[in-house]
């Protein structure tokens, strides 16, 4: 995880307030997740439209456009629920880039087209960078081929590590969900371990944590061929 933020090309600028209930319309959050946007989003803006006709780069059938919103904040805090129901409102993938006060962060989950229905998109998990400051030096957009290769680049910096040599971007997050998945695990197991009592079922639990820490390590290991 890198506290990278990109410098998007002015052609693709969009600049466009999205009003919360367009998103409701197309999103349709409950009445909990429409409650966080009243509380915790001050405004959404459509900043900027990633595509072949703005920055030059050929769509793919994975990535036809990609865009990126700024949302800024009334509180430090932004519930996922919020990120999930704009990116199901919107039928491309999305970059998010939080603002409050004087600092920023930048989150994102790997949206692709669904196998079994192109209508529909499959969401991951979301990832997301520190909060940095708004006056951090903006790098320019990695040199690619297509817009597919781009969106890899721009994903890949919120991610906890590095990919691994010729691994893939859906390889990629799946190793990276999967790392997430076994923290859980971890903490969950080392919990179990200081209420355990019994000397017998310490001895389990232990055994359990080293195997679950082999795997992480196993999985955060970059220097090695996918």
């Amino acid at each position: 995880m890198t506290d990278v933020l990109f410098e998007y090309p002015k052609s693709a600028a969009f600049g466009c307030i999205l009003p919360k209930n367009k998103i409701y319309v197309h999103g349709s959050p409950s009445t909990a997740v429409k409650d966080l946007f009243v509380r915790q989003v001050e405004r959404i803006s459509w900043q900027y439209k990633l595509a072949p006709e703005t920055i030059n780069l050929s769509s793919t059938r994975a990535v036809p456009e990609i865009q990126v919103f700024r949302i800024e904040l009334r509180t430090g805090e932004l519930k996922q629920d919020v990120l999930y129901c704009i990116d199901r409102a919107i039928n491309f993938p999305i970059i998010f880039e939080l603002h409050y006060e004087e600092q920023v962060k930048c989150s994102a989950a790997y949206k692709r087209p669904s196998e079994a229905d192109n209508s529909k998109w499959v969401l991951g998990s979301y990832f997301e960078t520190p909060w940095i400051s708004s006056s951090t030096p903006r790098i320019p957009l990695p040199i690619v081929l297509d817009l597919e290769a781009l969106y890899a680049q721009i994903l890949m910096p919120l991610m906890p590590c590095e990919p691994r040599q010729r691994e893939g971007l859906q390889a990629f997050v799946d190793r990276m969900e999967l790392i997430r998945s076994r923290q859980r695990e971890l903490e969950k197991c080392e919990i179990r371990l200081r209420k355990e009592k019994q000397f017998n079922r310490k001895v389990e639990i232990n055994a359990e944590l080293r195997a679950i820490k082999q795997e992480l390590e196993n999985l955060r290991l970059e220097l090695v061929t996918a």
